[in-house]
């Protein structure tokens, strides 16, 4: 399987952040997998923000739950992410990824094994 994520680079405060992760050799609504957004700030440990899951259920990490939104586009093979109301600390190397999927809706960076390169969103005026 291959990720692939795009959106802006910058993004300006109280904004919304749109990031797209384009997948292929796999199908986003087969086989009990979670497709799932993550970052990690400048100098800072990986950040798992939620999931979209085979069967389109959706889980947020609490601390994000309020201002994510996670969607998928099954004719394209695409999900996405959403992150309103942005400030400077949302700045960070968004990846997108697979993993199995866990009942618990509860999931680590670590509970994911295959990886898009990643991209630098900065949040600036």
């Amino acid at each position: 399987v291959q990720l692939q994520e795009s959106g802006p680079g910058l993004v300006k405060p109280s904004q919304t952040l749109s990031l797209t992760c384009s997948v292929s050799g796999d199908s986003i609504t087969t086989g009990y997998y979670a497709w799932s957004w993550i970052r990690q700030p400048p100098g800072k440990e990986q950040e798992w923000i939620g999931v979209i899951a085979f069967d389109g259920s959706t889980y947020y990490s609490p601390s994000l739950k309020s201002r994510t939104s996670i969607s998928r586009d099954m004719s394209k093979n695409q999900f996405s992410l959403q992150l309103s109301s942005v400030t400077p600390e949302d700045t960070a190397v968004y990846y997108c990824a697979r993993g199995g999927y866990l009942s618990s809706g509860y999931y680590r960076p670590a509970d994911f094994g295959s990886w898009g390169q990643g991209t630098q969103v900065t949040v600036s005026s």
